[in-house]
């Protein structure tokens, strides 16, 4: 997966900007006065236990969950004041258990990230072919174009699917859990094509369950707990024993991996009883 990616819009390059918002369902808020900027071509993970809210937030930054207070921009619009067609040209979200037509063919699938482009005055046109092949090539499934996504191994089926989120060609890019049903080969793979994403000028979100795999690919990385922001910055600099604590009820050590000293999470064994 090393192809060459189209370049991010030029209007991409105020990335995004999250302030003061509060979301939440009748009677439950789950998200309270998230802040959050970041600068395009950049990476954030957003760590944290499960229920602590980070699903939701991407969800609200996706203008899939309205929110009850606070403000998202992209490019300097709010997409909570666009329509839905072009908001879509703004964010694009991959959910974590993403589902298609039955027996769709891998071309197929990725085409549908071209139809926010569509419209009764645009139809298709050599612009959205081409986006379709660099994002097949982006993502090393240009070979796989004409198969089937159902007859394919959970790898594949998922870089099939950012290549479809590739060719929507938004300047940002939301990924829940992307990696959670790959082995630690294809998890590899997908977070280091989520860093030549971003090596275009695009903004990749994405929300990660592996502490260790997130501060080692993320520019910035956010914790949350109970639906706010309790921690934010470079990894090397965020991730420590007090944050595993805090976050996971969990003590542990942190090491430094070779090579780039990124922070490694060792769990502390427990004294059998």
């Amino acid at each position: 997966m090393t192809s060459p990616m189209t370049e991010a819009p030029r209007d991409a390059v105020p990335g995004l900007e999250v302030t003061a918002l509060h979301a939440g369902y009748p009677g439950r808020p789950v998200v309270e006065d998230v802040g959050l900027t970041v600068p395009a071509g950049q990476v954030v993970a957003i760590v944290g236990p499960n229920g602590c809210g980070k699903s939701t937030l991407l969800r609200t930054v996706a203008r899939l969950h309205r929110p009850e207070s606070g403000t998202v921009r992209v490019g300097g619009e709010d997409i909570w004041e666009l329509t839905r067609r072009r908001a879509a040209h703004r964010v694009a979200l991959l959910p974590q258990s993403p589902r298609a037509p039955e027996a769709v063919t891998v071309a197929g699938l990725v085409r549908y990230g071209r139809h926010p482009q569509q419209g009764l005055l645009r139809q298709w046109s050599k612009e959205d072919e081409n986006a379709v092949r660099d994002a097949l090539e982006a993502t090393g499934t240009t070979g796989l174009a004409a198969e089937r996504l159902d007859r394919l191994s959970g790898g594949q089926r998922q870089r099939c699917w950012l290549a479809m989120v590739l060719a929507q060609h938004t300047p940002v890019i939301l990924l829940d859990e992307p990696t959670s049903a790959l082995d630690l080969g294809h998890a590899v793979e997908v977070l280091e094509l989520v860093r030549e994403v971003a090596a275009t000028g695009r903004t990749v979100v994405m929300v990660q369950h592996d502490l260790a795999a997130a501060a080692r690919y993320a520019d910035l990385l956010v914790a949350m707990k109970d639906g706010r922001v309790v921690a934010r910055g470079e990894p090397a600099g965020t991730v420590d024993e007090a944050l595993v604590k805090e976050l996971y009820g969990l003590d542990a050590d942190i090491l430094r991996a070779p090579g780039d000293a990124s922070p490694v999470v060792v769990p502390r064994s427990r004294p059998l009883r």
